[in-house]
Parts: structure tokens; C-alpha cells; sequence
């Protein structure tokens, strides 16, 4: 049974331009492996966290480093839960979350299911 569905839209160019102009912007969304790479790629990942806090009823409270945007060897992205977002999920059930993320002309985006 579907439980939660969120879906986020980011402009690249914008995003870099915060993290840019907010020290610490990016420490305090991603994990350190999040942080290895490009900033379309993050503008992805951020758009991931957007989507999943979304699809879990935009809670205050969680922590944006408590999940974290991995993937797998086939390159298929999924989430990691710690802390605050771990317990959210155990609380409301949530025992899959499908993510898709997609990247193109200048726009990152996301899309994540949850599941009890």
C-alpha cells in the first residue's frame, strides 16, 4: 500500500548559487560521500530529500543527513535512513521507498514512493 508520494523540481544554476552563497549549505543537506561529485548531481540528491521529506508529510524535525542518496552497482539510486528519518519511517510503517531522479536542461528532479 502506498503510504507517501513526493516529487521535487530544482534548477541547477540556483542551487549552486546558494551553496555558493551559504557557507555551510552543503554540509548541512549531505553526508560527506554525498558531497563527491558534481553539483547537478547534489542538485539531484537535494531534490531527493525534497521529495522524500515530502512524501513523508514534510515533517519538522528530521535531519537532512540522517538519509542519504546512494546507488547501486547497476547505478539505481536509493535512499539510507539513520536517526530522525529512521524512526519517521519505522513510525509510519514505510517498509520500501522507490526513488528516480533525472537530471536535464538545467533542472534536477525527483520522484520517491513510499510503501507500507
Amino acid at each position: 500500500m502506498i503510504v507517501g508520494i513526493g516529487i521535487d523540481v530544482t534548477q541547477v544554476s540556483r542551487f549552486s548559487e546558494a551553496a555558493a552563497r551559504t557557507p555551510g549549505l552543503l554540509h548541512k543537506i549531505f553526508t560527506p560521500a554525498e558531497q563527491d561529485t558534481s553539483m547537478q548531481r547534489m542538485a539531484g540528491r537535494f531534490a531527493a530529500k525534497e521529495a522524500f521529506a515530502k512524501a513523508l508529510g514534510a515533517p519538522t524535525g528530521l535531519v537532512w543527513t540522517d538519509v542519504e542518496v546512494r546507488k547501486d552497482d547497476q547505478g539505481k539510486p536509493y535512499f539510507t535512513c539513520t536517526g530522525t528519518v529512521a524512526a519517521l519511517v519505522a513510525e509510519r510503517g514505510i517498509a520500501s521507498i522507490h526513488l528516480s531522479i533525472t537530471h536535464d536542461a538545467g533542472i534536477a528532479s525527483a520522484v520517491v514512493v513510499c510503501e507500507a
